[in-house]
């Protein structure tokens, strides 16, 4: 990654953080696993099973949303994909935390394969459901637009060639790339999960930055358990006020569900040292 100082340029390196240390090793791992397997029985067994295959998928096969990523297909696949994964993604580690950084990927991996499945049963592209798809790249282009959007004018060197251009025309340059190789014909289906890994990854950016999937979730779900209670209580509070207007009492309820004694004015009434009490329930 190219950076700048005064008028010179250095080329400097991120370091392994956590994340990217280990899902760097898992991918080694594995690819030399599959490797060493190559055309077997064991081989093809591994690539049926942990591939994505839209039409297993639909038939209970889900974990393969998630397992296909951790599968390449050659040694120049997963070489591009780990060395952006490493170059880009260690900055938003750093940035976001291990945890908020694992949930965006993961979340660009499982978009990118929803939208691979979609695009598959639709028909669209001549695309086949039964067409395998392996590769990190849904994650890879979801970091990368990530990168291109939040440090648009970071100077960025296109290795091997000595010239660099800003994060976000590098940006624009993948999405059109993964456009036109998207609509390029059945043999661009792994181009259709690059495209939905961006998509995802702009949707993170846009509507889950801020508290993240689980946050975005606990909030909503404790902002609908609330309001229940509200609910719950407010008319608990109009069977009470039925039931003493019944025996000729006027004591009542607010709006909220707060106990509001008739006899008050505005005002909270005194204790007997000068302080305002406050009656009912708080919330």
């Amino acid at each position: 990654m190219a950076r700048y100082t005064s008028n010179t340029m250095s080329l400097s390196f991120p370091p392994f953080t956590k994340a990217i240390k280990w899902l760097l090793i898992m991918n080694g791992v594995i690819f030399l696993l599959t490797a060493l397997a190559g055309r077997s029985a064991v081989g093809a067994a591994i690539t049926t099973l942990f591939a994505l295959v839209p039409v297993m998928v639909t038939h209970g096969y889900v974990y393969q949303v998630v397992t296909y990523a951790f599968l390449h297909s050659g040694l120049s696949h997963i070489l591009f994909n780990m060395l952006a994964l490493w170059m880009f993604g260690s900055q938003f580690e750093m940035d976001w935390g291990t945890k908020r950084f694992l949930e965006f990927y993961f979340f660009c991996v499982i978009g990118a394969a929803l939208t691979t499945i979609a695009v598959s049963y639709a028909g669209l592209l001549g695309l086949n459901p039964a067409i395998p798809t392996v590769g990190s790249s849904g994650g890879i282009y979801g970091i990368l637009l990530a990168f291109g959007i939040i440090y648009a004018d970071r100077e960025i060197m296109l290795f091997p060639f000595p010239f660099t251009i800003k994060a976000k025309y590098f940006v624009i340059g993948l999405v059109f790339i993964a456009v036109y190789l998207s609509i390029s014909g059945p043999a661009g289906v792994a181009y259709v999960a690059h495209l939905g890994g961006l998509v995802f990854g702009f949707i993170y950016l846009r509507l889950l930055r801020r508290n993240g999937v689980m946050g975005g979730v606990s909030e909503r779900y404790y902002g609908a358990r609330n309001w229940y209670y509200r609910w719950k209580r407010r008319r608990a509070a109009r069977k009470f006020e039925v039931y003493m207007r019944k025996h000729d009492r006027s004591e009542y309820f607010d709006e909220y569900g707060n106990y509001r004694d008739p006899k008050s004015t505005d005002a909270p009434p005194e204790k007997g040292n000068g302080e305002h009490r406050r009656g009912g329930w708080v919330n």
